[in-house]
C-alpha cells in the first residue's frame, strides 16, 4: 500500500503522521510530535528537525511527503523560522528519494471536513472517523500532520478521476449532511 508522510512545520512542535492508503482502505500508521522547545539554538531545531524527518522517511519509504504550508501572520521573525523549519523538512524528505507537495491550513480542513474553517478538533474528530482510531494524540500538531497526508490521498484521488468528481458547477458543502451527501465514499459506518 501506498505510504504518505504527513507534517505540521512548528518551531517548537512539529506534528508528524504517516497514513497507508490503498484506494478506499486507509489506516493510520504512526503519528506524533517532535519536541522542539527543549533546543534553545534554531539551528540545533532544524538540525534535530532534519534528522528525525530523514529517519521517518528512512523507516516508512513515503512516495509523498504533504506538508502543511505556514499561514501569513504579521510576526516577520516567526515566520521567517517557520518557513526554515517547514525547507529542512522538504529537504530532508527529498535527499532520502520522497517527492513533497504542500497544502494550504484551509484547503486540508476543506478537504478533511468540507469546511474550510473548521477547528483543529473538527479535523481531529473527523480523522478518528475516517481512520478509525480512538487514541487522544496529545497535541493537534500530530493529527495535522495526519490532515495533510490524508488530504493529499483525497487530492490524488480526485485528480486521477477515482474519487469524489469535480467539476465546474461543484459547489462546497454547507454543513454535514451536504458534506456527507455529497461524499458518500468519504464517510463510514461505526464499526
Amino acid at each position: 500500500m501506498p505510504i504518505i508522510l504527513g507534517i505540521d512545520p512548528g518551531t517548537l512542535l512539529m506534528g508528524y503522521g504517516i497514513i497507508s492508503a490503498d484506494k478506499s482502505n486507509l489506516s493510520l500508521v504512526e503519528m506524533g510530535v517532535l519536541h522542539l522547545s527543549k533546543y534553545k539554538d534554531h539551528s540545533e531545531r532544524l538540525h534535530f528537525i532534519f534528522e528525525r524527518v530523514s529517519a521517518l522517511v528512512q523507516i516508512h519509504r513515503p512516495g509523498i511527503v504533504a506538508l502543511e504550508a505556514p499561514f501569513f501572520g504579521k510576526n516577520v521573525q516567526s515566520m521567517l523560522k517557520l518557513g526554515r523549519a517547514q525547507g529542512v523538512a522538504m529537504a530532508a524528505a527529498m535527499a532520502h528519494g520522497s517527492t513533497t507537495v504542500e497544502y494550504a491550513p484551509r484547503k486540508i480542513k476543506q478537504v478533511i471536513t468540507g469546511n474550510g474553517n473548521a477547528s483543529k478538533e473538527q479535523v481531529w474528530k473527523m480523522l478518528q472517523h475516517q481512520l478509525g482510531f480512538k487514541e487522544d494524540p496529545g497535541f493537534l500538531d500530530a493529527t495535522d500532520a495526519v490532515a495533510a497526508a490524508l488530504c493529499h490521498h483525497f487530492e490524488c484521488r480526485m485528480d486521477t478521476g477515482k474519487g469524489i468528481s469535480r467539476s465546474s458547477s461543484h459547489k462546497p458543502a454547507k454543513g454535514w449532511a451536504a458534506f456527507v451527501e455529497a461524499n458518500p465514499g468519504r464517510v463510514r459506518d461505526k464499526e
